[in-house]
C-alpha cells in the first residue's frame, strides 16, 4: 500500500455515520459477525488463536495488548458501514468529486525558457468526479502506487496548473516525493 491508497482508505473510513464499537468485546463480536460467525476466520485475520477470540467474546478477556487493540480496530474499520462507504464513493464519482490536499514535489515539462525544476508545493484542490471515479476504479483493480500517482497528477495538472485548459497548454506535471496527502469526498 502506498500513500495515495492509504489516503483513499482513510477518506472512505471518514464517511462513516456512526462510531465503531468501543469495547474489545463489542469489536470482536462485530468482527466475528462479519466473518459469518467463524471465530477461526476472525482469529486468522487478527493473528491470534481461536480460543483468544472466544475469550473476548465471552468477556473473560477485556483489555487487549496495544498491538492487538490496534489490529482489532483496523480490521473493524475496514468492514464498518460498507454501504455508507459505497454510497459516498458513488456520490464522489458521479457528482461530488474529490478534494486533494498534498505537499509534494512537482516538476514540469514545458516550453523552452520556462522553469521546469521540481519544487515542493503545498496544494489543496478539488478535482471533478471523473478523476475520483478513475482513482476508485484503479484502487479496486489493485493499481500500483505509481498508477494512482499518475491519475492524481493528471487531475492536478488539468485543474490546478492548466486551469481547465485556459493556460499552459503544453505543460506536463510530475508528482513525486509525496510528503503527505489527504483526500476527502
Amino acid at each position: 500500500m502506498g500513500a495515495i491508497d492509504d489516503a483513499l482508505r482513510r477518506a472512505a473510513a471518514n464517511t462513516a455515520t456512526r462510531p465503531i464499537p468501543k469495547s474489545a468485546q463489542a469489536q470482536m463480536r462485530f468482527l466475528v459477525k462479519t466473518e459469518k460467525g467463524s471465530t477461526r476466520a476472525a482469529a486468522a485475520r487478527l493473528g491470534v488463536t481461536q480460543r483468544t477470540v472466544e475469550r473476548y467474546l465471552k468477556g473473560t478477556l477485556r483489555r487487549p495488548r496495544a498491538e492487538l487493540a490496534a489490529r482489532l480496530e483496523r480490521e473493524v474499520r475496514k468492514d464498518w458501514q460498507p454501504r455508507v462507504k459505497q454510497r459516498a464513493k458513488k456520490h464522489a464519482a458521479s457528482r461530488g468529486g474529490i478534494t486533494v490536499e498534498t505537499r509534494a514535489r512537482f516538476g514540469f515539462t514545458a516550453a523552452p525558457g520556462s522553469t521546469d525544476d521540481g519544487r515542493i508545493r503545498r496544494i489543496t484542490q478539488h478535482l471533478p468526479p471523473a478523476y475520483a471515479a478513475r482513482l476508485f476504479d484503479a484502487q479496486s483493480a489493485d493499481a500500483t502506487e505509481q498508477q494512482l500517482q499518475r491519475i492524481a497528477a493528471e487531475g492536478l495538472q488539468e485543474i490546478y496548473f492548466k486551469d481547465r485548459g485556459r493556460r499552459a497548454a503544453d505543460l506536463e506535471v510530475e508528482f513525486t516525493d509525496i510528503d503527505y496527502i489527504e483526500l476527502d469526498f
